[in-house]
């Protein structure tokens, strides 16, 4: 399988992935909504179902959709991404660039179905909430520590599902959509126990992506972009990920 198409993949799910992730944000915190003010659980299944749908398009390329999740698969010794596709410089850079860029787009997508809502005049941070994450604490170094364990259990579930092995990208199991279905749950897990503090970015792409297209689309009254915070969901992410790949060879026998 060539790059090219791995990249293509990548960027089309994880645009999927933001575009319905960001959606049922828009939904939920901007005035004029119809799904205004339905709360956290209601966001926690709609982001699990974003990466539901997300993976399934995804498929050629195993529905990585997240840097994390890349070098967590590096970490954990895969020798491919998937069959093909070797663990390289070039296929890392490849999967986390179309990632990033299908962050992007999937946000701009987002705010496109919501523009007469983003018009509306809203709370301050309520716009760029919906691009990104932010805390309820502020407190860099306990921020950056929730990141990484709620990465941390992203990436070391998905390995123990055995949806990669030491030797690759190859299934342990051919669950077809289950597999995917069984991240976007797990997704909602994390989420409902984890997501409090900081909203559980729990994916570089996914922040920086969008926090990007906040900054430049032509909102009115959006306010910061709040770079000063947007280093912590991609750290906290990478060492959660890349943690639970070298941990996978001793707990992951």
């Amino acid at each position: 399988m060539s790059l090219a198409t791995i990249f293509l993949s990548e960027t089309v799910g994880t645009a999927m992935l933001l575009l319905l992730g960001a959606g049922v944000v828009a939904n939920n915190l901007l005035p004029k909504s119809k799904g205004n003010g339905t709360g956290a659980l209601h966001i926690n299944f709609g982001w699990g179902l974003a990466v539901f749908a997300g993976v399934l398009v995804s498929y050629k390329s195993g529905g990585h959709l997240n840097p994390a999740v890349t070098l967590g698969i590096v970490a954990s010794g895969a020798k491919e991404f998937v069959p093909g596709v070797p663990v390289d410089f070039a296929s890392i850079v490849t999967y986390i660039g179309a990632q990033l860029l299908g962050a992007f787009l999937g946000a701009v997508l987002a705010w496109m179905a919501y523009k007469n809502q983003f018009d509306q005049d809203a709370p301050d941070g309520i716009k760029l909430g919906v691009f990104s994450t932010g805390p309820e604490v502020r407190d860099p170094v306990w921020n950056t520590i929730t990141e990484a364990i709620a990465t941390f259990v992203l990436v070391f579930v998905v390995l123990a599902s055995g949806k990669f092995t030491g030797a690759g990208a190859t299934p342990a199991a051919n669950l077809g959509w289950l597999g995917a279905l069984g991240v976007a749950l797990l997704v909602v897990g994390i989420g409902a126990s984890l997501g409090g503090p900081t909203g559980y970015a729990i994916n570089p792409a996914r922040d920086l992506g969008p926090r990007i297209a906040h900054a430049v689309l032509p909102i009115p009254n959006k306010g910061s972009s709040d770079w000063g915070y947007a280093w912590i969901p991609v750290v906290g992410p990478i060492i959660g990920g890349v943690v639970a790949g070298l941990a996978s060879h001793v707990l992951l026998p």
